[in-house]
């Protein structure tokens, strides 16, 4: 891959690491249960089912490994525009339909201009930032569910979200980036460090270890690891309950709880900043065209153990 090629997939990752933009789910039907087709009949990757009224559950469809790349940006855009817009809806459950996988890393295949074209979103902030400071701000509660690998994007969108629950057996989550010679742009050296502390943060920062679901709940990256078997059932209850709130009082309660910790536009801006400028370095080049060379987005493999990976490439760098 030539170097301005790979500048421009790794400045496209960045989008993704850093928010959610624009387009997925026609309006789905309003009877409980109906899920939401795209304009061609076919279902789109990110699938909103109308449990009620109060309560949808977003699921993310795209096998193998739920990669997010520039066409799935204006489909979840449409998601969190229908989130912020719907004047019933109480909370929203973030899930996954592809076995061992939550959400993951940016495609690195398509042309930078199909990411870059995009414009600002409401917030002013580029596409992907912008959805996930508007998941944050929205007067809706937001609960990801994960089950299997939620890395850089996945992870972020998880942070960006209001609550966490992890399955204990098969959960992961990590921030992999500075195994790949990069910084994150989607706002977790923003949003860890009021979650887990500094210490904690940096671990998980600079490592760009797996995390599993009984680290993450010790550490506040999760609220709670749950068996497997209940991970559902816990989930699902918890929104219903929710779901039968006032919704004002909700809106009111998650107002006064961001002032006091949500990252302004401004250090999320920093972060993205920060990103752009790193994958244009000779070692993020590197990195990225090795682990593609090794299977990134082909072999399971690579994916499910992304971080034995990256410290293959890491410990193969000539000193």
């Amino acid at each position: 891959m030539k170097s301005t090629r790979l500048i421009a997939v790794l400045a496209a990752f960045g989008l993704l690491v850093c928010g959610i933009t624009n387009a997925v789910a026609q309006q789905a039907d309003a009877a409980t249960g109906q899920v939401a087709p795209s304009e061609n009949g076919t279902n789109q990757e990110f699938k909103i089912t109308r449990v009620s009224p109060a309560y949808w559950r977003v699921t993310i469809d795209h096998p193998p490994f739920n990669i997010f790349g520039p066409e799935s940006i204006p489909m979840l855009n449409s998601v969190v525009t229908q989130i912020e817009s719907d004047p019933q809806l109480k909370v929203v459950v973030f899930d996954s339909a592809v076995p061992g996988f939550f959400l993951t890393h940016y495609d690195f295949v398509p042309p930078l201009e199909a990411t870059t074209s995009l414009p600002p979103g409401p917030t002013g902030l580029p596409p992907l930032p912008d959805m996930l400071v508007r998941l944050s701000r929205s007067p809706v509660v937001t609960i990801v569910k994960i089950r299997g690998r939620a890395t850089g994007v996945g992870s972020e969108l998880s942070l960006a979200c209001d609550m966490r629950f992890a399955s204990r057996e098969k959960a992961v989550l990590s921030q992999f980036e500075i195994g790949a010679g990069f910084t994150p742009g989607g706002g977790p050296m923003s949003r860890l460090p009021r979650l887990v502390g500094r210490g904690r943060a940096l671990e998980i920062l600079l490592s760009g270890n797996d995390i599993n679901g009984d680290i993450a709940e010790r550490y506040g990256y999760v609220n709670r690891a749950l068996p497997d078997a209940q991970l559902d059932k816990f989930v699902d209850t918890l929104a219903r309950r929710i779901a039968t709130f006032d919704k004002q009082s909700i809106a009111d309660i998650k107002h006064i709880v961001n002032a006091s910790s949500l990252p302004s536009d401004q250090e999320l801006g920093a972060e993205w900043t920060s990103f752009i400028a790193s994958v244009q370095r000779p070692a993020a080049q590197r990195d990225i065209k090795k682990l593609m060379e090794l299977g990134l987005q082909k072999n399971p493999d690579v994916e499910t153990n992304l971080a034995k990976y990256t410290g293959m490439v890491s410990q193969s760098k000539d000193k």
